[in-house]
């Protein structure tokens, strides 16, 4: 048993609308229903609602789930990473040393800048209707719809936003309808209509879907 100094902390508690949309959807979709009995109960990931979470997400931009992990373990561990201003002083051989390519130091920095002057405030952000605070997030540069659409899911753990622009999603719903080949975006997005107002967690279930049947450990958020 590890001492209590490293032990794990626990899981994210879900809130108590899950079981409720779990429950609609599984009616609605026989597929989506099929997803618990196989891979098991689905584990509820969070991420930081502010700052932290964004420049999370932007690690996970355009690569894997592993080595976006390794990159933010990098990230964070440098002194004033999780802060706007703090982001800023850092030279950029130190973001490039934590694994960020030169467009995602681009990135972080038009993110902190934009928090640390005020156009982007994400507290106003978090009491925005879905569209409007996607809209807010992708105006900063190099953040676009699916890293704002990533932060609404797992950072303010909103119910109904669907990711259609990302792979492991159009992978995971591929399987599980037995389609040809991955749906497009547009196509994707058109099927998750029929899961509305829970599209949010469709995804999660998709997402979990994908994780089992490829093998893959639960590991973290994309």
């Amino acid at each position: 048993m590890c001492p209590p100094d490293f032990a794990s902390p626990p899981p994210p508690s879900s809130p108590p609308w899950v079981r409720t949309g779990l429950a609609a959807l599984a009616a609605a979709d026989p597929d989506l229903a099929r997803i618990e009995p196989a891979a098991g109960p689905l584990p509820w990931r969070t991420r930081d609602p502010g700052f932290p979470g964004l420049l999370r997400a932007i690690c996970g931009q355009m690569i894997s789930n592993r080595a976006a992990a390794a990159i933010w373990s990098r990230l964070r561990a440098l002194p004033g990473a999780l802060d706007p201003a703090g982001l800023l002083a850092l030279p950029d051989a130190a973001l490039r040393g934590a694994g960020l390519s030169r467009p995602k130091v681009a990135h972080a920095r038009a993110l902190a800048e934009a928090c640390a002057s005020g156009r982007l405030d994400l507290a106003a952000v978090a009491r925005m209707e879905d569209e409007a605070a996607i809209a807010a997030l992708s105006a900063v540069p190099g953040l676009g719809r699916w890293t704002a659409e990533i932060h609404l899911l797992f950072g303010l753990q909103r119910p109904d936003v669907f990711p259609a622009g990302d792979l492991a999603l159009a992978a995971g719903a591929a399987h599980l309808k037995g389609l040809a080949a991955r749906p497009a975006p547009e196509a994707l997005r058109a099927m998750a209509e029929a899961w509305r107002p829970w599209r949010s967690l469709a995804a999660r279930l998709l997402w979990h879907h994908w994780r089992f049947v490829t093998g893959r450990p639960a590991g973290e958020a994309p």
